[in-house]
């Protein structure tokens, strides 16, 4: 299969992208992802179908129509009656990319933009969660060409997210306009218990709790929340006109004023840790990537911690 650094988008000064990808932390990502993925098929996720597999579920009576090739002869015998096995469906993971594409996450101050964190995100895990013959399928919401793309495996999923990602007109499908309504979409798609993966900066409306809550009872829930550092302190820089990205509301302030940067930080501060409190206890796995240095080392670490 493809490497992940080459599904990369040649980067320019107006999308400098998500930087390096070196293999041995792919390597190390997918080790990561690939045991995680083990662990749910081999635990609490593995299908409750029934149907051919490897697991024995049950042996009853043969009933008209079972096929005689899953007869239990050594029940039969001593029964006198004719019995079947019926096993647990062995079935592939599912990975739901559920990826916010709004405005907010084309601002970036660092090394890249939110979006481009994104992006690489969403590239890892995308390659990794359509190895083995697993699939992935992806919702995305807050932008103009939102898509919502059923489970599909392999390069059939990687072309369909590397769409979402690139291309500004509307998909196949219907995306989300809010990541409240992308949740819901992607619960409500899914047919088996699966991992979701939620790549967003979290900002915007709070109506996402209880959507969060409901994925993450019936689902392994990751939020990667990506933030970019102007967005936790103010520089001293005189006047500044400040513009909010999603509902283009402008604000003038003074940033000479230390009491006014040191309001905004605790007030930035505050905001984030209500955020990674409401996730946490929702039940999600929740990690923190910036838009300055490297966001990869730290996801995996994070995956590595976070395993079970």
């Amino acid at each position: 299969m493809t490497s992940a650094s080459t599904l990369l988008a040649r980067p320019s000064a107006a999308r400098p992208g998500p930087g390096p990808m070196p293999e041995g932390l792919l390597r190390a990502l997918d080790v990561s992802i690939g045991r995680k993925m083990e662990g749910l098929l081999a635990g609490d996720f593995r299908s409750a179908a029934l149907g051919t597999g490897s697991e024995l579920a049950m042996v009853r009576p043969y009933q008209p129509g079972d096929d005689v090739r899953r007869i239990d002869w050594n029940v039969t015998a001593r029964t006198h009656e004719p019995h079947v096995r019926v096993d647990l469906a062995e079935r592939v993971l599912v990975t739901w990319l559920v990826l916010d594409t709004s405005p907010s996450m084309v601002f970036g101050t660092a090394d890249r933009r939110k979006a481009d964190v994104a992006e690489g995100v969403s590239i890892a895990v995308g390659h990794l969660a359509t190895r083995r013959g697993n699939r992935l399928g992806i919702v995305t919401f807050g932008g103009p060409g939102t898509f919502a793309l059923p489970p599909r495996q392999g390069r059939v999923a990687l072309l369909g997210l590397l769409r979402a990602l690139r291309e500004e007109r509307p998909g196949p499908g219907t995306g989300a306009d809010s990541l409240a309504t992308a949740l819901r979409r992607a619960g409500g798609l899914s047919r088996q218990r699966s991992l979701a993966v939620v790549v967003s900066d979290f900002r915007g409306p709070r109506d996402w709790r209880r959507p969060v809550l409901e994925l993450a009872g019936r689902h392994d829930v990751i939020a990667v929340e990506v933030r970019d550092p102007r967005e936790e302190a103010l520089p001293n820089v005189g006047q500044l006109w400040l513009v909010d990205p999603e509902t283009g509301r402008q604000l003038r302030v003074d940033t000479r004023s230390r009491r006014l940067r040191e309001r905004y930080e605790a007030a930035a501060a505050a905001e984030r840790a209500q955020v990674g409190q409401e996730l946490t206890s929702a039940g999600v796995r929740h990690v923190v990537l910036s838009t300055s240095g490297d966001w990869l080392r730290p996801l995996v670490r994070f995956l590595r911690r976070s395993r079970s």
